[in-house]
């Protein structure tokens, strides 16, 4: 099942994709902080989703875990999303009818697959 994160606050979904994609890159809260020159507490409140980073904070983080400010407040994760992006451009040059109707068999597929 996908892990969709577009119910969680902006906080909390920023701070899930921050500590993920720092995991994925083998980095410890005190790492990232060290690159970004500020103390692990303020790795660790932004993961937390207690406060959120500037916008210059989080274009630094984006570009020290080589990846976007977009990625890191994503409604799904990269691989969900990068799918996402691939139907979605499968569509494009559908009718919007078409497109309803192709929307309404995957979301019957997940449904089904989900109860396996």
């Amino acid at each position: 099942m996908v892990d969709t994160l577009s119910d969680i606050p902006l906080p909390k979904r920023l701070g899930k994709n921050l500590a993920r994609t720092r995991k994925t890159r083998g980095w410890t809260q005190a790492t990232l902080a060290e690159r970004l020159g500020m103390e692990p507490e303020s790795i660790s409140r932004f993961e937390r989703g207690a406060t959120l980073p500037s916008l210059a904070t989080l274009e630094q983080i984006a570009a020290f875990l080589d990846t976007s400010i977009a990625d890191l407040l994503a409604e799904y994760p990269d691989t969900a999303y990068a799918e996402a992006q691939r139907i979605s451009a499968l569509m494009a040059d559908l009718e919007p009818d078409a497109r309803a109707s192709v929307l309404s068999i995957v979301k019957t597929v997940c449904a089904t697959l989900r109860r396996r």
